[in-house]
């Protein structure tokens, strides 16, 4: 049987079905193009390298990256934020947004697994945040994945480990959810994003963690910290 069509089956299966995970599962690292986010920094050289050292550690899954960075044709394509519908679900003219962009190439792939890759701001603490969406049938397990990779990073770095939170609890700008009407993330709703397990991180604060974030040896710690962590849901362990 293809990925695509197991992933579709894992979505319209009942949950304990849907829990299953193929050998050789696709997973989606999708890492932000803001390159907009504070004074001499570029988040979307921070956020694609964790990606890129992710996908460089065992094991190797069927793993893709969506990044809509240097694309053309698009709106948003190197700014914007996950929370605002002109920069998200919008169009400008006939332009697709990046953020909607990196989303149709995502749901093509059909993955099991989504993980957007973002860093944090504003908040004064060296830490990691896990986020899943609000009212998601897979809340529980979406929980767990988010629980198990911020575990790791904490673990391998000195982030404090601030938690997994819902989507919703940010209060960001104005991206709605369709089905249950509250504030989301765009990349991780469910009437968007297909794969039945998904969570965004935000790795540090691009302000209370500056040189950390610049630094390559961080960057490559937080990647395998993700493989591991990715590694422990995919196995049950």
């Amino acid at each position: 049987m293809k990925i695509h069509a197991l992933t579709f089956c894992l979505l319209l299966a009942p949950a304990a079905a849907r829990a299953q995970i193929p050998d050789k599962p696709v997973v989606v690292f999708q890492p932000s193009h803001q390159k907009d986010t504070g004074e001499r920094y570029n988040e979307a050289l921070t956020a694609d390298a964790m990606a890129d050292y992710a996908m460089r550690t065992p094991p190797f899954y069927d793993e893709h990256k969506v990044w809509s960075y240097f694309q053309p044709g698009l709106h948003h394509a190197d700014t914007g934020t996950n929370t605002l519908q002109a920069h998200t679900s919008a169009p400008e003219g006939k332009k697709l947004s990046g953020y909607a962009w990196e989303l149709q190439r995502a749901n093509e792939l059909g993955p099991v697994v989504f993980i957007g890759i973002h860093n944090n701001s504003g908040t004064g603490r060296h830490a990691v945040w896990g986020y899943i969406h609000d009212g998601d049938s897979l809340e529980a397990e979406n929980r767990r994945l988010s629980n198990l990779l911020i575990e790791e990073i904490a673990r391998a770095t000195d982030l404090e480990n601030r938690g997994t939170h819902l989507d919703s609890s940010t209060g960001r700008n104005d991206y709605r959810c369709a089905a249950t009407g509250r504030l989301a993330f765009y990349s991780i709703d469910e009437n968007v994003n297909r794969a039945p397990y998904r969570v965004l991180l935000e790795i540090a604060d691009t302000e209370a963690s500056r040189a950390f974030l610049l630094d390559e040896g961080s960057r490559q710690a937080v990647g395998a910290a993700i493989k591991r962590g990715l590694k422990r849901f995919l196995e049950g362990s």
